[in-house]
Formats: C-alpha cells, sequence, structure tokens
C-alpha cells in the first residue's frame, strides 16, 4: 500500500519545482553594485578624517605612495600624478590648487606642507647691466645736461645710452606721453634701472603746469585741453560738459557738475577736489527781451514755464525781478533759485511795468 496517494506526490512535485524557480529568479534580480556606485562607495569608505602622515613634500618629486601615504585619496594621487604627467611643473604651491583632482578643502589641508625645490621654483631675470650695442658705431660723446622734451634719438646713441631701436623708440613714447620725471622715464620699457640711474644726474625736465590738485580748473574758461588734465574728465565727458555749459551759460557753483551728462557717482567727488567757478565769468540772459529760442535753449527753462513766460511777457511787457514771476506762477520757489544768477531784468520792461 502505498503512503501517499497519486495527488499528494504530483502537488509535492509541483512545489518543489516552483520553489526552484523562485530561487532562481531572485538570484538573477538581486541588485549588484554599478561601477560608479562601487567607485563611490570606495571613495567613500576611503574618505579622509584624518591625515596619517602629514609632512613636507614636493609635488613635483613626491609618487604615488608618498601621496598616498599623506593621505590622499587614491582619486587625489592619480588626479596629481597625471596633472604632472602632461607636462605641468608645479612652481608655487598655489599650483597644487589647479589641479583638477584636489578640491579646495583638501588643498587648505596639504599648503602649510608643500615645498617648491629650487629648481621648479619661479625665478626673477637677473639684473643686466647696460652694455653699448656693438653694431652702434657712432663716436662716443661725454654725457653733459640736456631737455628730455627736445633731446635727439641720435644724441641718446652718441653717448652710448640707448641703442638705434631703442633711442627710436624711447623718442616715439616721449612724442607720445612725455616725461615729466624720472619715474616716467623709467617707465619707459627700454630703459632699464642702470641706463636711467647713470642718465638721471644729466636729464633736464621742462617747467610743467600746476596739476589740478595743485591750481584747481576754473570750469567757465578752461578749453578742452585744460579740462582734460582734470583726473576723472574724459573725452567723451569733456564734449559733454562744453555743450551743457553753453546751453547753461556757465556755471555759478561746482555742484552742478553733477547734471553734467557722463559724470558719475564714482568720479563726481575726484572732480570736485580739482576745479571752481567764477561766477562773474556767467553768460546771463536778459529775461525781458530773450528770444523764445533763447529761452528755449536754457536747461533750467522747461516747455511748461515757457509756454506761461511768453504769454505774460507779452501781456504785462516784463519783470523786475524773480518775485514777480513766482507771484504770477510763472515760476516756482525751487526754479526761480535755480534762474536767478542766470536772469537780468531790462531797464526797459521797468518803464513798462510802470
Amino acid at each position: 500500500m502505498s503512503l501517499f496517494s497519486e495527488r499528494e506526490v504530483k502537488g509535492t512535485a509541483a512545489f518543489v519545482l516552483l520553489s526552484g524557480l523562485l530561487i532562481l529568479v531572485f538570484t538573477l534580480v538581486e541588485p549588484r553594485p554599478t561601477p560608479d556606485l562601487t567607485e563611490t562607495i570606495e571613495q567613500e569608505l576611503e574618505s579622509r578624517d584624518s591625515y596619517y602622515y602629514l609632512a613636507p613634500f614636493d609635488p613635483n618629486t613626491a609618487d604615488y605612495e608618498a601621496l598616498r601615504a599623506l593621505g590622499m585619496t587614491r582619486y587625489e594621487a592619480v588626479s596629481l600624478l597625471k596633472f604632472r604627467a602632461s607636462g605641468k611643473v608645479f612652481r608655487i604651491p598655489e599650483d597644487v590648487a589647479l589641479c583638477y583632482g584636489i578640491s579646495d578643502s583638501a588643498y587648505r589641508v596639504l599648503a602649510p606642507y608643500i615645498i617648491i625645490a629650487e629648481e621648479y621654483r619661479i625665478k626673477p631675470h637677473p639684473h643686466r647691466e647696460y652694455a653699448p650695442h656693438k653694431r652702434d658705431t657712432l663716436p662716443r660723446l661725454a654725457p653733459s645736461p640736456f631737455r628730455i622734451d627736445t633731446v635727439s634719438a641720435a644724441y641718446l646713441r652718441a653717448i652710448g645710452a640707448l641703442t638705434k631701436r631703442q633711442a627710436e623708440v624711447f623718442i616715439r613714447w616721449r612724442d607720445r606721453s612725455g616725461f615729466r620725471d624720472m619715474e616716467e622715464v623709467r617707465a619707459c620699457y627700454v630703459v632699464d634701472d642702470s641706463v636711467a640711474t647713470a642718465l638721471e644726474p644729466y636729464i633736464l625736465f621742462p617747467e610743467r603746469d600746476l596739476t589740478p590738485w595743485e591750481a584747481p580748473v576754473e570750469l567757465n574758461t578752461a578749453d578742452s585741453a585744460r579740462l582734460r588734465a582734470v583726473v576723472g574728465i574724459g573725452e567723451k565727458t569733456i564734449v559733454e560738459l562744453l555743450n551743457y555749459r553753453k546751453r547753461l551759460g556757465g556755471f555759478y557753483r561746482v555742484e552742478q557738475l553733477a547734471e553734467v551728462r557722463g559724470v558719475t557717482e564714482q568720479n563726481y567727488e575726484k572732480i570736485l577736489q580739482q576745479i571752481c567757478c567764477d561766477s562773474n565769468e556767467i553768460q546771463k540772459i536778459d529775461i525781458n527781451f530773450a528770444s523764445p529760442n533763447e529761452l528755449q535753449r536754457h536747461p533750467y527753462i522747461g516747455p511748461r514755464t515757457l509756454r506761461r513766460l511768453l504769454k505774460q511777457r507779452e501781456l504785462k511787457g516784463g519783470w523786475n525781478s524773480t518775485r514777480e514771476m513766482i507771484e504770477q506762477n510763472i515760476l516756482t520757489e525751487e526754479e526761480a533759485a535755480r534762474l536767478r544768477p542766470y536772469l537780468v531784468f531790462g531797464a526797459d520792461s521797468l518803464h513798462n511795468a510802470h
């Protein structure tokens, strides 16, 4: 007699088969770490809680083991070696921060221990004493005092100061920019320190004009050349200033400079220290007889004010003061205060008014 029925045997076989399939499915779909995830995990495992053996090192010569011993991760060490293998040389400690694999935080920790060997450091160009060019065969002259604003290239060559090419460059530089002191002479790139020192006892500088800092520029009479000397006023601003001065009739106080287009907040305060105003130079308007076009050009007379002014002037004939114009609602108190320095009242209007 059988212990299990045929139905029980078939059920058990089906269960075993189904269990095997489930085990196989779970095995196949079990999540596996991706390469990116593996790298991330490795980096996390290698994350630096503290450096092991921080010690002085030269990034130009340290090998992989030495870098790892400092506590660098594999990624950081390999990145630095690749950076070096590409032909880069670490001239100063800050160059290590340029290596793409070194983070800012890692660099801050390493910086105190970076030592650049002498052979890799940035070195200043050695000082070269001046020696006359061998091909410069002009007869030599003993140097004597000369005016820097009129000296010729031939003279500079003759005293052995400069070669032909250097002398020509020097003269072009002078004609373009001028030399007012030794500092500006030394700024010319063909003049090295030894030449400047040798020439200094013989150079005579022309008498210079006082700078705006020493003698303020008067806004109402200054031409474009004088205005150009004011630090903060450029070529475009000069054009705007001259045009506005013509329309205005002149400036009666320096603060009016803020009304000129091109004068910015940044240079306004600087310019104020270099200018002054002479109110006697203002060109005034006879409010009782000026033509509509003349009145219209003035920046302080707007269209609405102009219409009122012309209408009342035609009816009244003229005014004696800005107070009358305020009382007749032609000018506001503010407009009258701004216009007062520019107005005169013709005598004929007084006769007509009475």
